[in-house]
C-alpha cells in the first residue's frame, strides 16, 4: 500500500489553498490585494492553483501609491496580463486629489499611510466583503495577533481584542451590512517558507529582489533607493551600492539590504542567516512603537 507523506512546503501551500476556497464559499465578492511584493505573488500562485483550471473567481486590486518602483509595475501588469486576470487599481492620487486624503509635507514624507484611505473608499466603491492579503504571523508583532479570518467593522477598523476563535479550521465570515473581513492565506508562513516555496514552485520575481547597484542615501539607520520620490536633507549625498530589498512597498519607505545575493540560493542562505526581520528595514515601521497596530486599529493591510 502506497502512502505519502506531506513536507511542511505542501501542508502550508494545502492550508492556505483550503482558506482561499473557504472564503471564497463563504464571501460574495472578494478581492485579492496584489502589492508586486513576494508574499501577493505566491498568494496569488496558490489562488491560481485553487481554482484551476478555472480563472480566478476575484480580481487583484493594487492599492498605488504613485511612488512605485517602476520594476514593481511592470512586473504587476506582465503577471495580470499572463493569468488574464481583473485588475482594480485603487489610486492615492486620486485621494489626494479629491482631499480624501491629504499628503504628509517634510523630508520624511510618505504616502503609506494614507494607503488606508484608499483602500477603505475602494473596498466601498467595488462593494468587496473579503480582501486576501499577504501578511504573516512571523513578519511584525502586530501581525502576530492576527486570525485566518480578519473581521472589519463598518468603519473598516480592526480590534485585536474581539476576534473570533478559529477551532479546527472552522472559520466564522458572518457580518454585517458595511462590514467586511481581512483574510490572511500565508499567515503560518515564515520568511524562509516563502523563499523555499518560491524556489520549488520556480516563481519569478521583481528583480528588485535580488543584488544590484543602485544609488541610495542612509538615512535614521535605513538604506533608501534615491528615487524622484526622496527628498534629500541637508548633508545627504547618494552613494552607489550593492544592495536587494527584501520587502516591497512605496519608494519612500522601502528600506534594502546591502547584499550580494543574485540567486534564490543565495538569498535563502542570505535569509538563514539573518538576524533581523525582513519588515526591520521598513521605515514606515520606526515611526513609533505601535506603527502597525495603529494602522491596522485605522483599517490598513
Amino acid at each position: 500500500m502506497l502512502s505519502y507523506t506531506l513536507n511542511h512546503l505542501d501542508q502550508l501551500e494545502s492550508e492556505a489553498i483550503f482558506v482561499l476556497r473557504e472564503a471564497a464559499a463563504q464571501f460574495e465578492k472578494p478581492v485579492l490585494l496584489f502589492s508586486g511584493g513576494k508574499d501577493s505573488i505566491v498568494m496569488t500562485h496558490l489562488a491560481k492553483k485553487a481554482f484551476w483550471p478555472a480563472k480566478l473567481p476575484f480580481p487583484l486590486m493594487h492599492v498605488d501609491t504613485g511612488h512605485n518602483f517602476p520594476e514593481t509595475i511592470v512586473y504587476r501588469d506582465s503577471l495580470v496580463s499572463q493569468m488574464g486576470a481583473k485588475l482594480v487599481v485603487a489610486s492615492v492620487q486620486e485621494s489626494i486629489d479629491s482631499g480624501k486624503a491629504v499628503e504628509e509635507k517634510g523630508p520624511n514624507a510618505s504616502r503609506n499611510a494614507l494607503q488606508t484611505i484608499t483602500l477603505l473608499d475602494a473596498i466601498e466603491k467595488h462593494g468587496f466583503d473579503a480582501c486576501f492579503g499577504g501578511a504573516r504571523r512571523d513578519e511584525e508583532k502586530a501581525r502576530a495577533k492576527e486570525r485566518f479570518f480578519s473581521h472589519r467593522d463598518e468603519f473598516g477598523q480592526w480590534d485585536p481584542k474581539n476576534q473570533r476563535p478559529e477551532l479546527w479550521n472552522l472559520f466564522n465570515g458572518r457580518k454585517l451590512p458595511g462590514e467586511h473581513f481581512r483574510v490572511f492565506p500565508l499567515s503560518n508562513w515564515t520568511e524562509m517558507d516563502v523563499w523555499q516555496y518560491i524556489k520549488k514552485e520556480e516563481l519569478d520575481l521583481p528583480s528588485l529582489y535580488f543584488s544590484h547597484r543602485r544609488p541610495v542615501i542612509r538615512r535614521a539607520g535605513v538604506i533608501l533607493a534615491a528615487t524622484e520620490f526622496i527628498t534629500l536633507q541637508s548633508g545627504e549625498n547618494p552613494e552607489e551600492l550593492q544592495i536587494r530589498f527584501r520587502t516591497i512597498g512605496d519608494a519612500t519607505c522601502t528600506g534594502a539590504v546591502e547584499s550580494a545575493a543574485a540567486s534564490l540560493d543565495e538569498i535563502i542562505q542570505e535569509v538563514a542567516a539573518s538576524r533581523s526581520t525582513e519588515r526591520g528595514t521598513r521605515a514606515d515601521d520606526k515611526r513609533s512603537e505601535t506603527a502597525m497596530e495603529d494602522r491596522k486599529r485605522q483599517g490598513y493591510f
